[in-house]
């Protein structure tokens, strides 16, 4: 495999107006679920910001045509952070749900304590250490600034890997396969399955750049991410994806660039046409459907019907939709909470799969960088569906996690993915399945492309 000398310093649906194909529309079109902005005053190197900084998202920054890869580190002023736990103790609390489940939300009884810690008991700098004990980097591509995290294995011969987060996720998701994937044999691995990391946030997510115009979709980010492997020097690599991950991965495979040896994904896009048209039109499921085939079909109809709201929100008015998340902590907290509940396998109780800390790691990272907008954005840009089936001929890999949002049937699978190397059903782990699952999503992504090694 190549080395990174640079561096080495440092389907379309119909539009019929009813209320349940709307939700079938919608609820799918970002999966998800699923002029430029650069983060200067957060980043340290080039000048190191203060908290009489204005914050960075307020500052567009211009195109500059400068392919170098800069070195990228974050601190975010107090300013923003002092403002934050402000706006957190001016909650202005609705009453409790009339409810004694999750069918109305998130229940009051839960998010209050957990947004009440992140007023008083949750410390930003510890995650920003962190993050800045990583290689950090930041490159302009297309006129955009992406930020990445790059780090590279010690070990010969080690695969470039990129991993593409999803929403409500973000970069911190994947921190806890860093380390099983770059270094195997200190988590129980073999030497030979080592793999060269990248990991960059998407347009508009985390310190990447803001698009301040329309076109920054799943098949654009896709040409970026082959661009940036080949600035690092990637000649040869391979491509993994969750939620919007999953969706810029079988972008890169559609258009398959030279190099892109293949995929995994862990949220295939894998639904037949007539399995489609039928979760569309609000039908009943088709005859002759399997026991799993039936299943995947129950739970792409829960999504459609009942657990899609978010997404319509996005898909329609994602800056309507920002001038709450924007201003209130709160509203963001359980805007996220929600999903985090919902696709973690954890029986709708997200705080037996993450620390309350690991939320918040996610929440504020949107919150400091002011990206709950241009995040929704992504949905807006990508109207379309992405559980129907793809059409993809090189060599692709899949995990189907059991709190995936629906588990595809290998029936389906190895259809849309006419070259499938590998597919496993693993018996733990849900939609956030890197963040959920570390040890064990390193365990699929090394048996995954052992062969194309």
């Amino acid at each position: 495999m190549s080395s990174v000398s640079s561096v080495s310093s440092v389907s379309s649906v119909s539009t019929a107006p009813t209320r349940r194909h709307f939700f079938a529309t919608t609820a799918v079109a970002g999966a998800a679920g699923f002029g430029l902005l650069s983060n200067p005053a957060f980043a340290q190197g080039s000048g190191a910001a203060t908290a009489a900084d204005v914050p960075a998202s307020t500052k567009p920054r211009a195109p500059t045509g400068d392919t170098s890869i800069r070195p990228f580190r974050i601190h975010v002023p107090e300013a923003v952070l002092v403002d934050l736990r402000r706006r957190i103790q001016a909650t202005r609390w609705p009453d409790r749900e009339t409810v004694d489940d999750q069918t109305q939300g998130v229940r009051l009884e839960k998010l209050q304590p957990l947004v009440r810690y992140w007023g008083t008991g949750y410390d930003w700098r510890k995650v920003e250490k962190r993050l800045n004990a990583l290689p950090q980097f930041i490159t302009e591509i297309d006129g955009l600034d992406i930020q990445f995290v790059h780090v590279r294995s010690r070990h010969a011969n080690a695969m470039p890997l990129v991993i593409t987060h999803g929403w409500p996720g973000s970069v911190m998701e994947l921190l806890k396969v860093i380390g099983p994937l770059t270094d195997p044999t200190a988590h129980g691995g073999r030497a030979e399955d080592a793999f060269h990391l990248v990991l960059p946030s998407m347009p508009g997510y985390g310190f990447s750049g803001k698009p301040q115009s329309t076109g920054w979709g799943a098949d654009r980010i896709a040409t970026a991410w082959d661009v940036l492997m080949k600035r690092l020097g990637y000649t040869r690599y391979v491509s993994q994806g969750g939620d919007w991950g999953s969706v810029v991965a079988d972008k890169m495979a559609r258009q398959a660039p030279q190099g892109l040896l293949g995929i995994h994904v862990n949220m295939p896009a894998t639904v037949p046409p007539d399995v489609a048209k039928a979760l569309n039109n609000g039908d009943p499921a088709p005859a002759g459907l399997s026991e799993k085939e039936k299943a995947a079909f129950e739970a792409l109809k829960y999504l459609y019907t009942k657990g899609g709201g978010y997404a319509a929100m996005m898909v329609t008015r994602p800056q309507t939709l920002g001038y709450a998340l924007e201003d209130s902590p709160t509203g963001l907290a359980a805007f996220f909470y929600d999903k985090f509940n919902e696709w973690t396998y954890s029986g709708g109780d997200a705080d037996k799969a993450f620390t309350r800390d690991e939320m918040l790691d996610d929440i504020t990272l949107y919150w400091v960088t002011k990206t709950a907008t241009s995040g929704a954005q992504l949905y807006w840009e990508n109207n379309a569906n992405n559980f129907n089936a793809v059409d993809i001929a090189i060599p692709a890999a899949v995990t189907v996690f059991p709190g995936e949002i629906y588990r595809a049937p290998k029936s389906w699978t190895e259809r849309a993915y006419r070259n499938l190397i590998y597919f496993n059903e693993v018996d733990k782990g849900g939609h956030f399945a890197a963040w959920e699952q570390p040890e064990l999503f390193a365990v699929e992504i090394r048996a995954a492309f052992r062969s194309l090694r």
